[in-house]
């Protein structure tokens, strides 16, 4: 067995969040020089269960193994006809990682260091097309690059959430905002908190906003009340700099 590149492969599972409880069937099948192999795992995220299956091929000389894309499946057992399913490419152990794979499916948007075909390095937004399939019946994706105009900090700042206080709970929001999470957030108004989950949703250039029982609502409850006190401020700035006018006293005339 190729011992480094067998570090490697467990590094990228690793790191892709399959974890490392598939590590010995993967030395099991390397040690066996299978031409090529799966491996299968489950995982559960939000109460719903993903299923993924990773595909692993050897090279010419059977020494190095590659791990160049998974499948993934979440089921629907009362309606099998809405099982949705997806394959993810592996690009020398990066890639949409397992729990990105699930947000994608969701609907969301994952945000992503990606390269062109020069090998150059750019951040985009990326979402499954449910409309666009290619000829295996793979969603493609939909790419909202940086010039695109989508900045989630400057969405979400100034609207009382606690998070965005803290630099430390800031970065921690904006970090699972990006991997695609659902993340729930504290809003306070008028003295009281209020629990809300967000999503970022970059096409709109918006957060999509749920409540504590993760029911959608709209937006501006959240979003609106700081336009409104800017609009507010603005109008009063507005007034604040109209030149003052002088008074002037009219004279009485003499009878």
């Amino acid at each position: 067995m190729n011992t480094e590149n067998a570090e490697f492969l467990k590094k990228s599972l690793l790191n892709l969040g399959f974890g490392e409880s598939l590590n010995g069937d993967l030395e099991k099948q390397i040690g066996a020089k299978s031409p090529e192999f799966d491996l299968q795992t489950r995982h559960e995220f939000n109460q719903k269960t993903i299923d993924y299956t990773l595909h692993f091929k050897a090279g010419n000389d059977h020494e190095m193994y590659f791990f160049n894309k998974y499948d993934a499946n979440i089921p629907h057992q009362n309606d099998p006809a809405k099982d949705l399913k997806q394959s993810f490419y592996i690009n020398k152990g990066s890639g949409i990682t397992a729990k990105e794979a699930f947000n994608l499916m969701e609907g969301r948007s994952v945000h992503k260091q990606l390269y062109n075909l020069e090998g150059q390095k750019y951040q985009a937004w990326v979402a499954l097309d449910k409309d666009n399939l290619n000829d295996k019946g793979n969603m493609k994706l939909k790419h909202y690059h940086e010039n695109y105009g989508f900045d989630v900090k400057k969405v979400i700042s100034g609207v009382g959430i606690k998070e965005m206080e803290n630099p430390q709970s800031q970065e921690n929001l904006l970090r699972s905002l990006k991997k695609g999470n659902v993340q729930q957030i504290t809003v306070t108004a008028d003295g009281k908190d209020t629990k809300y989950f967000i999503a970022a949703n970059p096409q709109f250039k918006t957060i999509d906003l749920y409540d504590d029982s993760m029911k959608k609502i709209k937006r501006e409850a959240l979003l609106e009340p700081e336009s409104k006190i800017n609009k507010k401020s603005q109008s009063e700035q507005a007034k604040e700099d109209l030149p003052v006018k002088k008074q002037t006293r009219k004279k009485g005339l003499g009878v």
